[in-house]
Protein backbone atom coordinates (compact mmCIF):
# COMPACT_ATOMS: atom_id res chain seq x y z
CA UNK A 1 0.00 0.00 0.00
CA UNK A 2 1.29 3.47 -0.69
CA UNK A 3 2.35 5.58 1.90
CA UNK A 4 0.55 9.11 2.87
CA UNK A 5 1.75 12.16 3.30
CA UNK A 6 1.44 13.64 6.96
CA UNK A 7 1.97 16.79 8.42
CA UNK A 8 4.10 16.86 11.05
CA UNK A 9 4.61 20.75 12.03
CA UNK A 10 3.22 23.81 10.27
CA UNK A 11 4.72 27.46 11.35
CA UNK A 12 2.81 30.50 9.73
CA UNK A 13 6.32 32.48 9.48
CA UNK A 14 9.69 31.70 8.92
CA UNK A 15 12.67 34.30 8.19
CA UNK A 16 15.38 32.98 5.64
CA UNK A 17 18.50 34.50 5.60
CA UNK A 18 21.67 34.34 3.32
CA UNK A 19 25.00 33.20 5.46
CA UNK A 20 28.12 33.51 4.62
CA UNK A 21 30.57 30.49 4.05
CA UNK A 22 32.05 28.68 7.25
CA UNK A 23 35.24 29.46 7.05
CA UNK A 24 35.86 27.13 10.17
CA UNK A 25 35.08 24.02 11.78
CA UNK A 26 33.15 26.00 14.69
CA UNK A 27 29.55 26.11 14.27
CA UNK A 28 27.45 28.53 12.49
CA UNK A 29 26.28 31.91 14.56
CA UNK A 30 23.19 34.15 13.73
CA UNK A 31 24.79 37.16 14.94
CA UNK A 32 26.75 36.66 11.71
CA UNK A 33 24.06 37.24 9.57
CA UNK A 34 21.60 40.10 9.12
CA UNK A 35 19.04 39.46 11.50
CA UNK A 36 16.95 42.84 11.26
CA UNK A 37 16.60 42.43 7.60
CA UNK A 38 15.35 38.92 6.38
CA UNK A 39 15.37 37.71 2.64
CA UNK A 40 12.79 36.18 2.70
CA UNK A 41 9.15 35.83 4.72
CA UNK A 42 7.09 32.77 4.28
CA UNK A 43 5.48 29.79 6.21
CA UNK A 44 7.09 26.33 6.92
CA UNK A 45 5.63 22.86 6.97
CA UNK A 46 7.16 19.98 8.17
CA UNK A 47 5.75 16.76 5.97
CA UNK A 48 6.59 13.07 6.35
CA UNK A 49 5.78 10.26 3.59
CA UNK A 50 6.56 7.24 5.53
CA UNK A 51 10.16 6.87 6.86
CA UNK A 52 10.87 10.25 4.63
CA UNK A 53 10.64 13.10 6.18
CA UNK A 54 10.77 16.92 4.24
CA UNK A 55 10.61 20.45 4.89
CA UNK A 56 9.29 22.89 2.25
CA UNK A 57 9.35 27.01 3.01
CA UNK A 58 6.14 27.93 1.23
CA UNK A 59 4.50 31.27 0.15
CA UNK A 60 2.10 32.59 2.68
CA UNK A 61 -0.91 33.38 0.37
CA UNK A 62 0.11 31.21 -2.83
CA UNK A 63 1.30 28.67 -0.86
CA UNK A 64 4.26 28.46 -3.99
CA UNK A 65 7.08 26.30 -3.49
CA UNK A 66 10.43 28.62 -2.63
CA UNK A 67 12.43 25.75 -1.07
CA UNK A 68 12.56 22.52 -0.02
CA UNK A 69 14.94 20.23 2.52
CA UNK A 70 14.87 16.76 2.61
CA UNK A 71 15.80 15.55 5.75
CA UNK A 72 17.31 11.73 6.58
CA UNK A 73 18.48 12.06 10.24
CA UNK A 74 18.41 14.58 13.37
CA UNK A 75 20.68 16.06 14.66
CA UNK A 76 22.27 16.07 11.20
CA UNK A 77 24.03 18.17 7.75
CA UNK A 78 20.00 18.49 6.98
CA UNK A 79 18.65 20.91 9.91
CA UNK A 80 21.99 22.42 11.92
CA UNK A 81 21.67 24.07 14.91
CA UNK A 82 23.53 27.50 15.44
CA UNK A 83 26.11 27.65 18.26
CA UNK A 84 24.58 31.34 19.62
CA UNK A 85 21.17 31.02 19.53
CA UNK A 86 18.14 28.27 19.80
CA UNK A 87 15.58 30.27 17.16
CA UNK A 88 17.74 29.70 14.37
CA UNK A 89 19.31 27.03 12.29
CA UNK A 90 21.07 26.13 8.99
CA UNK A 91 18.86 24.68 6.83
CA UNK A 92 20.66 22.46 3.56
CA UNK A 93 17.88 22.64 0.52
CA UNK A 94 17.99 21.12 -2.73
CA UNK A 95 16.32 21.53 -6.26
CA UNK A 96 15.30 18.66 -8.31
CA UNK A 97 18.27 18.62 -10.19
CA UNK A 98 20.15 17.44 -6.48
CA UNK A 99 22.37 20.83 -6.51
CA UNK A 100 21.98 21.98 -2.56
CA UNK A 101 22.68 25.36 -0.94
CA UNK A 102 22.95 26.68 2.73
CA UNK A 103 20.37 29.11 4.03
CA UNK A 104 19.81 30.43 7.50
CA UNK A 105 16.27 29.92 8.75
CA UNK A 106 15.16 31.62 12.14
CA UNK A 107 11.34 32.19 13.72
CA UNK A 108 10.28 35.30 15.93
CA UNK A 109 9.10 33.28 18.94
CA UNK A 110 11.37 30.53 20.62
CA UNK A 111 8.47 28.31 21.18
CA UNK A 112 8.66 27.87 17.61
CA UNK A 113 12.03 26.65 17.41
CA UNK A 114 11.15 24.31 20.32
CA UNK A 115 8.21 22.42 18.27
CA UNK A 116 10.05 22.16 15.39
CA UNK A 117 13.15 20.26 17.56
CA UNK A 118 10.41 18.02 19.14
CA UNK A 119 8.65 17.11 15.76
CA UNK A 120 12.28 16.03 14.64
CA UNK A 121 12.86 13.84 17.38
CA UNK A 122 9.72 12.47 17.16
CA UNK A 123 9.90 11.23 13.91
CA UNK A 124 12.85 9.94 13.71
CA UNK A 125 12.53 7.89 17.02
CA UNK A 126 8.98 6.57 15.26
CA UNK A 127 11.26 5.64 12.15
CA UNK A 128 14.30 3.75 14.78
CA UNK A 129 11.26 1.86 16.28
CA UNK A 130 10.10 0.87 13.10
CA UNK A 131 12.92 -0.53 11.81
CA UNK A 132 13.70 -2.46 14.98
CA UNK A 133 10.30 -3.92 14.98
CA UNK A 134 10.58 -5.22 11.28
CA UNK A 135 14.15 -6.47 11.77
CA UNK A 136 12.77 -8.64 15.61
CA UNK A 137 9.92 -9.78 13.27
CA UNK A 138 12.26 -10.86 10.08
CA UNK A 139 14.71 -12.71 13.12
CA UNK A 140 12.10 -14.36 14.46
CA UNK A 141 10.13 -15.87 11.33
CA UNK A 142 13.33 -17.02 10.13
CA UNK A 143 14.07 -18.86 13.76
CA UNK A 144 10.37 -19.77 13.96
CA UNK A 145 10.43 -23.64 12.20
CA UNK A 146 8.08 -24.70 10.03
CA UNK A 147 5.37 -26.49 10.67
CA UNK A 148 4.13 -29.32 8.10
CA UNK A 149 0.84 -29.61 7.80
CA UNK A 150 0.99 -32.31 4.63
CA UNK A 151 -0.52 -35.81 5.01
CA UNK A 152 1.80 -38.67 5.75
CA UNK A 153 2.28 -41.96 4.29
CA UNK A 154 -1.37 -44.07 5.29
CA UNK A 155 -3.09 -40.74 6.79
CA UNK A 156 -6.65 -40.05 5.99
CA UNK A 157 -9.15 -37.26 7.23
CA UNK A 158 -12.58 -38.04 8.58
CA UNK A 159 -15.13 -34.89 7.90
CA UNK A 160 -18.32 -35.04 9.26
CA UNK A 161 -21.07 -33.10 7.39
CA UNK A 162 -24.74 -32.52 8.48
CA UNK A 163 -26.60 -30.89 5.91
CA UNK A 164 -29.70 -29.71 6.92
CA UNK A 165 -32.86 -28.41 4.64
CA UNK A 166 -32.70 -26.05 2.77
CA UNK A 167 -35.19 -22.96 2.21
CA UNK A 168 -38.18 -23.76 0.51
CA UNK A 169 -37.56 -27.48 0.84
CA UNK A 170 -41.21 -29.54 0.47
CA UNK A 171 -42.89 -30.32 4.11
CA UNK A 172 -43.82 -33.51 4.37
CA UNK A 173 -47.88 -33.95 4.44
CA UNK A 174 -48.80 -35.38 8.05
CA UNK A 175 -50.46 -38.54 7.84
CA UNK A 176 -54.11 -39.49 7.46
CA UNK A 177 -55.52 -40.82 11.10
CA UNK A 178 -57.08 -44.36 10.83
CA UNK A 179 -59.94 -46.13 12.42
CA UNK A 180 -58.79 -49.48 14.17
CA UNK A 181 -55.45 -48.93 12.50
CA UNK A 182 -56.78 -49.52 8.72
CA UNK A 183 -56.81 -46.48 6.32
CA UNK A 184 -60.33 -44.99 5.37
CA UNK A 185 -61.08 -46.85 2.01
CA UNK A 186 -60.63 -44.53 -1.20
CA UNK A 187 -62.64 -41.92 -2.57
CA UNK A 188 -65.21 -42.81 0.47
CA UNK A 189 -66.22 -46.38 -0.77
CA UNK A 190 -69.33 -47.69 1.10
CA UNK A 191 -69.85 -51.62 1.91
CA UNK A 192 -72.74 -53.17 0.02
CA UNK A 193 -75.13 -54.44 2.52
CA UNK A 194 -76.01 -58.04 2.80
CA UNK A 195 -78.33 -59.95 0.83
CA UNK A 196 -77.86 -57.39 -1.74
CA UNK A 197 -79.91 -54.80 -0.28
CA UNK A 198 -80.03 -51.12 -1.60
CA UNK A 199 -79.64 -47.95 0.20
CA UNK A 200 -79.74 -44.52 -0.61
CA UNK A 201 -78.89 -41.27 1.62
CA UNK A 202 -81.57 -40.28 4.40
CA UNK A 203 -81.73 -36.50 4.96
CA UNK A 204 -80.06 -36.91 8.55
CA UNK A 205 -77.03 -38.19 7.53
CA UNK A 206 -77.89 -42.34 7.98
CA UNK A 207 -78.43 -44.71 5.09
CA UNK A 208 -81.92 -46.08 3.80
CA UNK A 209 -83.35 -49.32 2.50
CA UNK A 210 -84.82 -48.87 -1.10
CA UNK A 211 -88.20 -50.99 -1.37
CA UNK A 212 -87.97 -53.95 -3.63
CA UNK A 213 -90.79 -56.11 -5.14
CA UNK A 214 -89.11 -59.31 -3.92
CA UNK A 215 -88.08 -57.82 -0.46
CA UNK A 216 -90.72 -56.69 1.78
CA UNK A 217 -88.68 -56.50 5.33
CA UNK A 218 -86.38 -53.58 6.32
CA UNK A 219 -82.55 -54.63 6.28
CA UNK A 220 -81.80 -54.99 9.66
CA UNK A 221 -84.98 -57.15 10.94
CA UNK A 222 -83.50 -60.53 11.75
CA UNK A 223 -84.57 -63.95 12.69
CA UNK A 224 -84.75 -64.32 16.51
CA UNK A 225 -81.82 -66.93 17.54
CA UNK A 226 -84.22 -68.19 20.07
CA UNK A 227 -86.28 -71.94 19.46
CA UNK A 228 -88.46 -71.99 16.72
CA UNK A 229 -92.29 -71.65 17.04
CA UNK A 230 -92.70 -74.41 14.95
CA UNK A 231 -90.98 -77.56 16.21
CA UNK A 232 -92.03 -80.11 13.61
CA UNK A 233 -89.72 -78.65 11.26
CA UNK A 234 -86.57 -76.35 12.48
CA UNK A 235 -85.04 -73.90 10.24
CA UNK A 236 -81.29 -73.46 9.73
CA UNK A 237 -79.92 -70.53 11.50
CA UNK A 238 -79.83 -67.34 9.24
CA UNK A 239 -76.82 -66.45 8.75
CA UNK A 240 -76.14 -62.53 9.77
CA UNK A 241 -73.98 -61.06 7.05
CA UNK A 242 -73.13 -58.22 9.13
CA UNK A 243 -70.10 -56.55 8.74
CA UNK A 244 -68.38 -55.03 12.09
CA UNK A 245 -67.07 -51.06 11.15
Amino acid sequence: MEDYEAILLVKQEVFVFKIPPRTSNRGYRAADWNLSAPDWTGRMRLLAKGTECILKLEDKVSGELFAKCPVDTYPGIAIEAVSDSSRYFVVRIQDDSGRAAFIGVGFADRSDSFDLNVALQDHFKWVKQSQEIEKEGTTEEAAKPRLDLSFKAGETIKINMKIGKKDGDSVSKPKAKTLGGLPPPPGGMRLAPPGGAKFTDGADGGFKQQSEPQQQQEWGDFTSAGPSTNAASPKAPVSSNWVQF
